[in-house]
């Protein structure tokens, strides 16, 4: 970093899955990449390399979050360190159901964020966490550019909390990134990089 004190974390959507392809909730943590994603993810590590100095690499425990984050630490010469808190939204009833079933469900609720699926999480739940986690990181790597490659949701929630809104519907699409810089006193305000796409909530 240009900046003593100065760290920046980026925050990467995992590459395509075939229920990203399908448009429908994952209905499993473990399920793959599909080729597609797999070139994505190399893509965007080369990309990385290019226009970043990554020093630390985290990943949500989830398999193709784990995937996208094993093909970039082989182009960047880093290791995956798993980080619970980052995982993606539990959706509860809706797992394997096609994006549309989350707008039917909750249109009572409007874009309540505290509005959850029976069985699942809110979004308030999933930023409480994510913020947690993000913290530590913030706190173990002061100074530092830290890649973290976790979940559509996981990102919502985590720029909500810093820029201070909900932004409905709007995540990164699969190997899109943000990057937020960050120093002891707080967080700066989250940029948009990359491909981005006005979807429904991510799988």
């Amino acid at each position: 970093m240009d900046r003593k004190g100065l760290g920046r974390i980026i925050l990467i959507r995992h590459g395509e899955t075939e229920a990203n392809r399908l448009r429908c909730f994952a209905d499993s943590d473990d399920i793959p990449l599909t080729e597609t994603g797999r070139s994505q993810s190399h893509a965007l590590a080369l990309r990385l390399s290019r226009e970043f100095r990554a020093q630390v690499l985290i990943c949500s425990p989830f398999r193709r979050a784990q995937e996208t984050g094993e093909i970039i630490g082989r182009v960047l010469g880093l290791t995956v360190e798993t980080l619970r808190g980052i995982q993606e939204r539990d959706f509860g009833c809706l797992r394997g159901q096609p994006y549309e079933h989350l707008g039917a469900r909750k249109s009572s609720a409007g874009h309540d964020p505290s509005w959850s699926p029976e069985g699942g999480e809110s979004l308030n739940d999933v930023r409480r966490r994510a913020i947690e986690a993000i913290e530590s990181l913030r706190n173990r790597y002061p100074d530092q550019e830290i890649v973290v490659v976790c979940h559509g949701a996981v990102i919502q929630a985590i720029c909500a909390h810093i820029a201070g809104e909900w932004i409905e519907g709007s995540v990164p699409s699969n190997c899109g990134f943000v990057t937020i810089g960050y120093e002891e006193q707080g967080w700066m305000q989250p940029v948009l990089s990359g491909d981005w796409d006005e979807i429904l909530p991510p799988a």
